[in-house]
């Protein structure tokens, strides 16, 4: 049928053409009636998909809460037990870190190096946060010495640096506080912990976490403290503590950054927790004053090995221990070239208070 309009229409006449009208208009006409029932049922279908998008938008919406799972949870944590220096036992998850802010870090009681410095940083810490310090926020030591370091030592170490509640110190099984160490990343495990003196090596690194939220962090306690109580005390809140001057504070009053000479940046970062230069004695005693009043070979060999000169019995420096509680400088692994550039530091910052106090 195709073929014969085909050939049948190439003729180029009026009545050929009104010929080849009559064939082709039915087949037109058909496809016109589905053409427009195919958009009219599109209508229909696109009328329908608009009202049920619309009664969906019309729904309230119901609030979804998503549970947040710490992987850091009781699962993860054996619930050790442990003693506190007061003796009260406690367990390690449900006690200690269950649903609260906290500080961790591990010392020893015998410590001739970095722990002292660390306690000293986080006394600072601790005076900072003031009294939310057992509110809101705990603060914890654990022994990795627990043979040596008894309730009642922990107790009287507590007591040199004048710590008060919401900060505990805490003993137990050697076996656990290492696997602790170990589920926290703080255990090397080709570390060479037994060192002379009965002294241990150990990571000094700080734990700090949320444990309701899942928040935790590793921390260095040469830090300076205003920065780790922020961590502490507003990162871990989510900076709902709105009264933190940092957080407050605007470009405009934001302070330069300053610059420090090599004996300045390492006093800051070593010194200055312990010792102040004519701000008065604080675990350390005051240095106004000492460059003139100790000889300077003394001084170097102080900072750069007081553990030596305590082992030895230096006599100035039996008459100062009993003094400031009998907290024994630690080696920090100063360098004699190093000392020395913090004792011209000291120098010059004694020159600085002469000079402001005759104003």
């Amino acid at each position: 049928m195709l073929y014969l309009k085909k050939t049948f229409c190439k003729k180029n006449t009026v009545t050929t053409l009104l010929l080849c009208l009559s064939l082709f208009l039915p087949h037109a006409l058909l496809a016109a009636d589905k053409l427009e029932s195919t958009q009219a049922k599109t209508k229909v279908k696109a009328h329908a998909d608009v009202q049920r998008v619309k009664a969906d938008l019309s729904k309230k919406p119901t609030k979804r809460i998503r549970k947040q799972h710490s992987p850091y949870g009781k699962g993860y944590f054996p619930n050790y037990e442990f003693t506190t220096e007061e003796g009260k036992k406690v367990k390690f998850f449900d006690d200690i870190i269950k649903d609260k802010v906290f500080s961790i870090n591990f010392i020893f009681t015998n410590c001739q190096n970095i722990c002292p410095l660390e306690t000293a940083r986080l006394v600072e810490v601790y005076n900072q946060l003031g009294d939310r310090v057992g509110k809101d926020i705990f603060m914890y030591s654990i022994t990795v010495d627990p043979e040596r370091d008894t309730p009642e030592v922990l107790k009287a170490y507590k007591k040199k640096f004048n710590i008060g509640k919401g900060w505990t110190f805490l003993t137990g099984k050697k076996e656990d506080i290492d696997e602790l160490r170990v589920k926290m990343g703080l255990y090397i495990a080709d570390l060479d912990e037994s060192l002379p003196d009965g002294q241990i090596d150990h990571n000094i690194s700080l734990i700090m976490g949320n444990q309701k939220t899942g928040q935790w962090m590793k921390r260095s306690p040469y830090e300076a403290s205003q920065v780790l109580s922020t961590m502490l005390g507003d990162w871990l809140f989510n900076w709902k503590h709105t009264d933190n001057e940092v957080v407050n504070s605007d470009y405009k009053n934001a302070a330069g950054i300053s610059t420090y000479s090599d004996g300045d940046y390492i006093f800051r970062t070593r010194c200055l927790t312990c010792h102040t230069i004519g701000g008065g004695d604080g675990i350390g005693p005051d240095l106004q004053g000492v460059t003139a009043k100790r000889d300077p070979k003394w001084l170097i060999r102080w900072i750069s090995k007081p553990n030596e000169m305590i082992k030895e019995k230096d006599p100035i420096i039996m008459e100062m221990l009993p003094k400031f509680n009998n907290i024994m400088m630690p080696n920090l692994k100063i360098h004699e070239e190093d000392a020395q550039k913090i004792i011209d530091y000291i120098k010059k910052i004694e020159k600085e208070n002469i000079e402001a106090a005759k104003k």
